[in-house]
């Protein structure tokens, strides 16, 4: 399979640091990918570890970089894309689905489950998750590991036989482990 034809979706739960360093890194190798967060809204650092500044997805990122002091972050992001985006808000059919914590992983599982439930159609998805820390040295770790993952998925003429001998070769390599299930929707 080439890197054009495999579609990936990054995930983590604001769709700022973690997705989209990795949206970022596959980007530039010619992967189709984009990116989510999975939560009600896009959390930001604020002047308080308990008072976050807030924003609804799809604003865009000129307008939260106005607001806001993380200025390399939303200069990168808005390079990318216009505005942060909301995985159960979107429809497009993936092959692979990476998630960046164990809590993204359960509601993107969910998401899906619920969808099956209202078509006809069923498609398969492959949904990984490698628990990344939401800070910047984990999201650029996080997002090489995910390319190196997508990078060997995407030569693989049989990615449904051989996801989980290449899972497990890349948590050989990095020491980190993933979740890994399969949905039909």
């Amino acid at each position: 399979m080439s890197s054009n034809c495999l579609r990936i979706a990054v995930v983590c739960s604001s769709n700022q640091n973690r997705s989209m360093e990795a949206h970022n890194f596959l980007a530039k190798k010619g992967f189709r990918v984009k990116s989510f967060g999975s939560g009600n809204h896009v959390k930001l650092p604020g002047q308080a570890a308990d008072k976050p500044n807030i924003y609804d997805f799809n604003v865009s990122y000129d307008e939260i970089y106005t607001q806001n002091g993380l200025l390399h972050m939303l200069d990168r992001n808005r390079r990318i894309k216009e505005a942060p985006e909301r995985f159960q808000d979107y429809h497009e059919k993936f092959d692979v689905i990476i998630t960046c914590e164990e809590r993204v992983y359960d509601q993107v599982v969910e998401d899906l489950e619920l969808r099956k439930e209202r078509t006809t159609t069923e498609d398969c998805v492959h949904i990984l998750n490698l628990d990344i820390q939401d800070n910047q040295d984990e999201a650029t770790i996080g997002a090489f590991i995910i390319c190196d993952l997508v990078a060997m998925l995407a030569e693989s003429d049989d990615l449904d036989n051989d996801i989980d001998e290449i899972v497990h070769e890349i948590e050989q390599k990095c020491q980190r482990m993933f979740l890994h299930t399969v949905v039909f929707y």
